[in-house]
């Protein structure tokens, strides 16, 4: 505060002595003033307490400007810019022309006021006469000093950033006008721009776009007056066929930035542009970068940027008048507002891009066009409409999409798709020509991302089912399936390699979604599809993975109007599906269960002979279960053998739910049986020998505590006896009439986190929660449920358990398994506790079952089981004793 204080004392007096000394003594004092002005300056960190701050700029400025003038005066041009040059550099401590231009930057960062002063003194039009000389002739020895060059670049630095704050002020602009040098200055850069000073070309450009931001009224009419735009233009249109690509569209930017940000003031040099063909000379310009790989340069973007912004440069809206095209999806709703003030106005701006469009193959060139017109769109939603009704662009690019690289078609069909999916828009003309595009399969790359853009449209809403099957698109699509489905067909088990086969198993997979979304929902386009004789063809897609999902998805769609084809196909291809071909298998049950759903399919299940084939299935995977595992079913893990049976099982289940004719007609036919000498089969339970010497159990688990072990129990199960629980368990929850509702869960062990919140939780009951080989979505069966009194629905179930009863064994493990015996024993037991599971259970034979299947333990009271066999054999003779039983 002191040194500011002594300061302002000191330039009080330079300011009452001033009136007296002659104009050289004036000028040193204030030369000599200026240093303790920069070292106080730098010891306040550039907080200014100076109260006569704005006199000082004023002087300071004032001198600067007379300095300028007298280094260049009566000198030819270039001996006047090495004058300019020595004269601002800093080759001394104290350069008096360096100090001036340091004390001026300094204080023309400081406050608008001070700032006027600068502008009142005649710096703006001497600094622009200096940029003038700068660019415009250049050094033609450049030092090779490294101290001189950084002097250099700081001299520039302070001179640009002074410029810059100077002419942010349209007063600064004004000042220029009474000059020839901006003129002068804009079409030198339009006409010198490979002769230039290269050092000043980035600067002039910065300082020229700070003008240009600035423009006023009376700027724009000097600029005018002049035909600068005109000349330049002129200009221009020589570099444009001599210079690099990247050099003219810089120059050409700056020209574009003076029409662009004139225009909210007066449309004067709009008007210029235009009347010069100064569109004509930016897509002159545009194409050159045509196979140049340039992602990043910022002037094109710049000058992309600017026609985007020209094309909503008009005095009136456009006047169309368009055609809605019926039907359109719900809620569109035509009436638009254009509060945003940007719609277009401006075609011929907006022509340029889109010519750029249709004559370049340039990735980046045609991907910034189309980013562009999608900013647009999002300008305002009525600019799609204001251009396809004028100058068709989308309708245009998709003629010629095919020719372009692929990331360009990928974005195309893209913004194609947000025509629907953003503005709820059917564009019905645009989308004939994407079905004709797909027709022709020019370049199948190009083909598979239009369909791909159909497909997201179908998907959005079922008006599209409509669509695409009154304009014949469906048809086209089935017509290709059947010609793909004859070529699969007669190249079984060969292979085609390379990039072909890649596209061509791709568009054959979309086709097929894109059919599956057609026929979702919509009863017409299934009976389109039937009456074209498809059905055969269809199934030759089951086979390849990659086709199966949208394949079973369109069989199901066949099924509402037709079950019994459905299950004819389905259960068809089950059974003649090859042993190794298990992933085949589950997904044919997993879209049975789906169809199963509707009980009006019960009926075609059973006549389509799905029983017996689901059990021809269990058939053959005869020892698939086995450990170690042997023959095509090494290739599969233990989880996925027993993954299928477990659909199997819930397949039928799912058949006889709630259906008393299916029911009847699996126990008549003896199908529990089978299924227990099918599963009795799988490889894991015991089939060599008689019932083992019964031991005396030291401990004794409940079924659920057996699920439990088996599923995440640290204990060493062998895999034989975990696969024989969860089977039991299968047939637990389909003697429930649940198995069909639960979802199959991979065997896993849990992390230590896991374990410990498995512990801590417990059921309604207080009963802690176990985890169980399948579930409903959401829930976990507490063990406390397997003691519940539950209905039995399915009682053969409850028989095929017990007949797997003597074959939960295996040598080596006769505790175990008797342990295990005996806690499904108890289990069944309690399945039987209320007259009328005791009822059901008598009626499916239960009774003739246990005394078949058990009747060594039923006759020796020493083994572990023949207590609780008895127990159920009474509670079930309580109930009734048939005359078989008793003989």
């Amino acid at each position: 505060t002191l040194l500011w204080e002594t300061l302002a004392k000191q330039f009080v007096e330079y300011e009452q002595m001033a009136p007296f000394l002659i104009p050289e003594d004036q000028q040193r004092r204030l030369l000599d003033f200026l240093p303790l002005f920069l070292k106080a300056w730098e010891q306040s960190t550039e907080v200014v307490v100076f109260p006569n701050i704005q006199l000082l700029a004023s002087e300071v400025s004032k001198l600067l400007t007379k300095e300028i003038k007298r280094n260049f005066n009566g000198k030819p041009a270039e001996e006047a810019r090495l004058a300019l040059e020595q004269f601002l550099q800093q080759r001394v401590e104290a350069e008096d022309g360096h100090l001036l231009l340091k004390s001026v930057y300094l204080l023309s960062r400081t406050d608008w006021r001070t700032m006027q002063n600068i502008i009142g003194s005649g710096l703006p039009a001497a600094l622009m006469q200096c940029l003038y000389l700068f660019f415009t002739f250049p050094l033609k020895k450049i030092s090779d000093d490294g101290e001189r060059n950084e002097h250099d670049t700081q001299t520039r630095e302070m001179l640009v950033e002074i410029m810059l704050n100077m002419y942010r002020e349209e007063q600064g602009v004004e000042e220029l006008l009474a000059s020839d040098k901006l003129q002068s200055l804009i079409i030198a850069t339009a006409s010198l721009w490979d002769q230039c000073s290269q050092s000043w070309k980035v600067p002039t450009g910065r300082v020229l776009r700070t003008i240009s931001k600035a423009q006023t009224k009376n700027s724009i009419l000097y600029l005018q007056a002049v035909d600068c735009i005109k000349i330049a233009v002129q200009n221009l249109f020589k570099l444009a066929d001599t210079l690099p690509a990247s050099d003219v569209c810089e120059a050409a930017s700056i020209v574009l930035c003076f029409v662009k940000d004139s225009y909210p003031v007066s449309s004067a040099l709009l008007t210029e542009f235009e009347s010069n063909d100064g569109y004509q000379l930016m897509l002159k310009i545009l194409l050159r970068f045509e196979g140049l790989q340039q992602n990043g340069d910022p002037y094109l973007d710049e000058i992309l940027d600017m026609l985007t912004c020209l094309s909503t440069c008009g005095k009136t809206e456009l006047k169309v008048c368009g055609n809605i095209v019926h039907p359109q999806l719900p809620h569109f709703d035509f009436e638009w507002t254009r509060s945003s003030g940007m719609t277009v106005k401006n075609l011929q701006a907006f022509q340029v891009l889109q010519s750029i469009f249709l004559k370049s193959n340039d990735q980046h060139l045609c991907g910034r066009i189309l980013a562009t017109i999608g900013t647009i769109w999002a300008w305002d939603r009525a600019n799609f409409f204001l251009l396809e009704w004028t100058l068709q662009p989308i309708s245009q690019f998709t003629d010629i999409i095919h020719f372009k690289p692929r990331p360009v078609q990928v974005q195309f069909f893209r913004l194609v798709e947000s025509i629907v999916l953003d503005l709820s828009y059917v564009p019905h003309e645009i989308l004939k020509k994407v079905q004709y595009l797909i027709k022709e399969n020019i370049v199948p790359f190009c083909t598979l991302t239009a369909l791909q853009c159909l497909l997201s449209m179908t998907q959005k809403d079922l008006l599209f089912s409509d669509i695409f099957r009154d304009s014949g698109f469906l048809g086209l699509l089935l017509a290709l399936l059947r010609k793909q489905a004859k070529i699969l067909r007669k190249s079984a088990g060969t292979h085609l390699s390379g990039l072909e086969e890649g596209i061509e198993k791709e568009l054959n997979a979309v086709m097929l979604n894109m059919v599956a979304a057609l026929t979702v929902k919509s009863v017409r386009n299934t009976v389109v599809l039937k009456d074209y004789g498809m059905v055969p063809y269809i199934k030759i897609f089951l086979d390849d993975e990659c086709y199966r999902s949208a394949t079973l998805s369109i069989l199901e769609q066949l099924s509402v109007i037709n079950y019994e084809e459905y299950m004819s196909i389905i259960i068809g291809a089950l059974c003649c599906s090859t042993q190794g071909e298990l992933p085949l298998k589950l997904d044919l049950l997993k879209s049975l269960l789906r169809i199963l759903e509707s009980p009006k399919s019960h009926s075609a299940f059973r006549t389509c002979s799905g029983f017996n084939g689901l059990l021809s299935l269990l058939s053959d995977m005869e020892g698939a279960l086995q450990d170690p595992p042997s023959g095509l079913w090494i290739a599969f893990g233990q989880n996925c053998i027993l993954e299928l049976v477990f659909y199997i099982l819930q397949v039928i289940t799912a058949a006889l739910h709630l259906d008393p004719v299916n029911s009847n007609f699996f126990q008549r036919s003896g199908l529990f049986e089978k299924m227990a000498e099918d599963l009795g089969s799988l490889g894991c339970f015991w089939t060599q020998g008689e019932w083992q010497i019964s031991l005396s159990l030291e401990k004794k688990r409940t079924f659920a505590e057996f699920l439990d072990a088996a599923f995440c129990s640290s204990e060493p199960f062998p895999m034989w006896l975990k696969n024989c629980i969860w089977i039991q368990n299968f047939l637990d929850h389909m003697a429930k009439g649940t198995l069909h509702q639960e979802s199959y869960l991979k065997e896993r062990k849990p992390d230590v986190g896991e374990a410990a919140t498995v512990d801590q939780e417990e059921g309604p009951q207080g009963q802690k929660e176990h985890p169980v080989a399948f579930k409903r979505p959401g829930n976990k069966l507490p063990a406390s449920a397997y003691s519940l009194d539950c209905t039995i629905v399915h009682p053969g179930a409850v028989c095929v358990m017990v007949k797997l009863l003597p074959k939960l064994y295996k040598d080596g493990y006769a505790q175990i398994s008797q342990e295990i015996q005996c806690a499904v024993v108890d289990h069944i037991q309690s399945l039987v506790r209320s007259e009328k599971s005791r009822q059901v259970m008598c009626e499916s034979g239960l009774l003739s079952t246990i005394i078949t299947s058990c009747q060594d333990a039923f006759l020796n009271e020493s083994h572990p089981l023949h207590s609780s066999l008895i127990r159920v054999f009474e509670k079930l003779a309580s109930q009734a004793i048939e005359p078989d039983v008793l003989r």
